[in-house]
């Protein structure tokens, strides 16, 4: 596939002739829609499957280019890191098998991928967000070689004029600022296409938006990013902060994230929501076409509408709008970004479908859910579906339902009714909708992830504990088990090389440590309080400059009243410190030799961690 040639858009010639591109395409859509053109009597299903490459230590490669080429397929492409691919899917028209044969397409490019990756020593998981991405990943060399991601990358480190931060808080809490938009690069789904019908568009969209919700805490897979514990679906607090172009101000000023939910029920016409999007979201890139679509649509050809294709790609909904062709006729579809890659590719149809089912199964009781539901309970519901999964509450009919009894008492049923509707095969909604039914009755793969990652991590190291996960999530998928089945890993499932038992596995992060101007008679009071044998001294760059141990505090006991020096003036300031890829057996040569019982990890002067003898 070609890489999309597309630039920043600048001042001058370049920008003028963009917006008119852009005001021309918008003229035409609403031609289009006058005239009757838009396909109406066929709706078609479509999909996108994102996936994570991993080596032999279940961590991301960087080689996705290489098997790229490898698989030859114009069913593949790119994605922003060089551990992800995509895989699109041929649309379908809703009826008979089409889910099955949907699913067969899928196994079948992913088994030609799995093919191709395992030449190269390569496997291909399907998650929300890969277990063992640490910020190691995040770096630039990870990001794919092509310059759209480039050219997207500089333009929102320029708007935001500083380096982009992540912040989420669940059960654990993550904090970090990092100077490329790789973060979205954590982020793998799977990504549903449904044709709609253009004259119920703003009620067909505005019901998407209604039980986006529901669906997302039953399909929640992606708990875990970088060893913390966050959101059930952590992906939609990751990727709405990852391309986040709003620098922190202080001032409380109304404006939209590029990645959300909307703010309000959708009204009017498809080409009036196209139209808001361009009133609230500024065009960042033009590409390389003059094509002049009312021109096009004068001499009877359908136009591409290119410029308001490339505005629409970096608007990043939820429930995205899309235009498209098909049979020489142009149709518009919805796209469901919210559901997550996995665990298996069974459960991502049954997803797909309970999402579909829904959507052709609404009721008469919600044709006009915008008067019958207020617009910040459907949002509500949305995120509390992604901090909680199935242990969210819904404000649903004016009352607040518990999850799993709105989805089996009310949504599931209309789902099968809505297959049904559309003559879907009995048998392929039995079966799939069968998957979501065991599921609400069990649990869903983020529960499953979190289960079984808490109970490793009472014995093992975190590091070991996400390569088992990551590893049991592998061994699960290939015996065809959906997620209802499968048992929580064990711990057999990976066992690491000596060679790869490195320090910045078995690194302590969570330390205490102190700055050189503190009380030593504080600190060394704290060390005795807390039984803590290591701490390291810091500057007020965390720069490490010192050392307390054990020794020290003894050396001290008795003169700790009334003891008013700084640290400064007793800490250890010749410190034996070691890397993060130093390995564990060098590090406890280390250690013996010098007769210490710990190690300070450092990058350049700054500490990161601490190893000691009982680690190793």
């Amino acid at each position: 596939m070609g890489e999309l040639k597309v630039e920043k858009l600048t001042d001058g010639a370049s920008k003028v002739s963009y917006v008119q591109q852009l005001l021309t395409d918008l003229d035409a859509l609403e031609s289009m829609l006058e005239e009757g053109l838009f396909e109406k009597d066929t709706i078609r299903i479509g999909a996108e499957q994102e996936f994570c490459l991993v080596d032999s230590k279940w961590e991301p490669s960087n080689r996705a280019m290489e098997v790229l080429r490898a698989i030859d397929d114009d069913h593949f492409t790119t994605e922003i890191a060089r551990y992800n691919l995509e895989a699109n899917i041929d649309p379908y028209v809703l009826s008979g098998d089409c889910f099955s044969k949907l699913h067969d397409q899928l196994d079948q490019l992913l088994a030609k991928a799995r093919s191709e990756a395992a030449k190269q020593g390569l496997k291909i998981i399907l998650t929300g967000i890969l277990p063992t991405i640490d910020s190691r990943h995040l770096k630039t060399e990870y990001m794919t070689p092509m310059k759209r991601y480039e050219v997207l990358n500089q333009i929102i480190c320029d708007l935001r004029g500083d380096d982009l931060e992540l912040h989420i808080k669940g059960v654990d809490e993550i904090k970090l600022r990092h100077d490329s938009i790789l973060y979205e690069g954590c982020n793998t789904s799977f990504q549903g296409h449904l044709q709609l019908e253009p004259e119920n568009f703003a009620s067909d969209y505005n019901w998407a938006q209604a039980i986006a919700g529901p669906i997302l805490s039953i399909c929640a897979n992606s708990p875990i990013l970088m060893g913390r514990e966050l959101w059930q679906e952590s992906r939609i607090a990751l990727f709405r902060q990852s391309v986040d172009t709003r620098a922190s101000t202080y001032l409380p000023r109304e404006r939209d994230a590029r990645v959300g939910f909307g703010n309000d029920w959708v009204r009017g016409t498809l080409v009036d929501f196209y139209k808001d999007s361009v009133v609230n979201f500024r065009s960042w890139i033009t590409g390389d076409s003059q094509m002049n679509s009312l021109e096009q649509l004068q001499k009877g050809k359908v136009p591409k509408l290119k410029a308001l294709q490339l505005h629409n790609g970096t608007v990043y909904k939820w429930n995205r709008l899309c235009y498209g062709i098909s049979d020489n006729k142009p149709h518009v579809r919805i796209e469901n970004r919210y559901l997550p890659a996995g665990p298996t590719t069974a459960d991502e149809i049954a997803n797909f479908m309970f999402w579909v089912g829904l959507m052709k199964g609404r009721t008469k009781h919600y044709d006009n859910i915008h008067e019958k539901m207020h617009f910040k309970d459907a949002k509500s519901n949305f995120y509390n579906a992604a901090r909680y999964g199935t242990a969210a509450q819904f404000y649903w009919n004016g009352a607040l339902v518990p999850c799993k009894e709105l989805l089996l008492n009310e949504l599931l049923p209309m789902a099968y009714r809505g297959l049904y509707r559309m003559n879907v095969k009995p048998e392929d909604v039995e079966k799939y909708l069968g998957i979501i039914e065991n599921r609400i009755k069990g649990r869903n793969g983020a529960r499953w992830m979190v289960e079984s990652l808490r109970n490793l991590s009472a014995s093992r190291s975190t590091s070991d504990a996400l390569r088992i996960v990551t590893a049991s999530m592998y061994e699960h998928e290939r015996k065809g088990y959906t997620i209802d089945a499968w048992q929580l890993a064990r711990g057999y499932e990976y066992v690491p090389e000596p060679s790869t038992r490195v320090v910045r596995y078995y690194m302590n992060t969570k330390l205490v440590t102190a700055q050189e101007n503190d009380s030593a008679a504080l600190v060394l009071k704290m060390m005795e309080w807390k039984n803590i044998h290591h701490v390291p001294i810091v500057n007020t760059d965390f720069d490490l400059v010192g050392l307390l141990t054990w020794t020290d505090v003894e050396r001290h006991r008795a003169h700790l009243e009334g003891f008013h020096t700084p640290l400064k003036d007793i800490m250890r300031t010749e410190v034996i410190t070691t890397s993060q890829d130093t390995t564990l057996e060098a590090a406890k040569m280390k250690m013996q030799t010098q007769q210490i019982n710990c190690l300070p990890v450092v990058e350049g002067n700054k500490l990161v961690g601490i190893i000691t003898s009982k680690d190793v």
